[in-house]
């Protein structure tokens, strides 16, 4: 599959931006907050860090079952029901963690934030600096 190796770099990025995000965000957290604010801190860029790489996770897993075949069927119902999933234990969370005392909901929100809209910077990043050929998924006549 030609997007492998944009996958594969767009979750290196990810997990050193999720570090990062944890490491910033249970610091201020901890300032602004106190032990409430750390955990919504680490809380919040574990979740997004989960989040992310579940996506271009399933993009990886999906093309390998499939065999490079991303427009078959089978890639997309890995794909959509990855991401279905994302969704329903989204909500879950975030039902389970409403009103707790130990979490700073306003740290969490702004660690989810924060780590979401690194996460399309770096893969645009990871994009742009992906050694892809444009035609890697061609057979040329003679090609076995």
């Amino acid at each position: 599959m030609s997007v492998t190796p944009i996958l594969a770099l767009a979750l290196r990025y990810g997990g050193i931006l999720a570090g990062a995000v944890a490491v910033v965000a249970a610091v201020v957290g901890l300032i602004v907050a106190g032990a409430p604010g750390l955990f919504g801190g680490l809380l919040g860029a574990g979740l997004a860090a989960v989040f992310l790489g579940l996506t271009a996770g399933s993009m990886l897993i999906a093309g390998r079952i499939t065999k490079g075949d991303t427009t078959g069927p089978a890639f997309f119902g890995i794909v959509l029901g990855v991401w279905f999933l994302k969704l329903v234990i989204f909500f879950v969370v975030l039902l389970l963690l409403r009103g707790q005392p130990w979490l700073n909901p306003y740290v969490f929100f702004a660690a989810v934030v924060v780590a979401v809209i690194g996460s399309l910077v770096t893969d645009i990043i990871a994009f742009q600096r992906a050694r892809v050929p444009y035609v890697s998924d061609v057979k040329l006549p003679g090609d076995s």
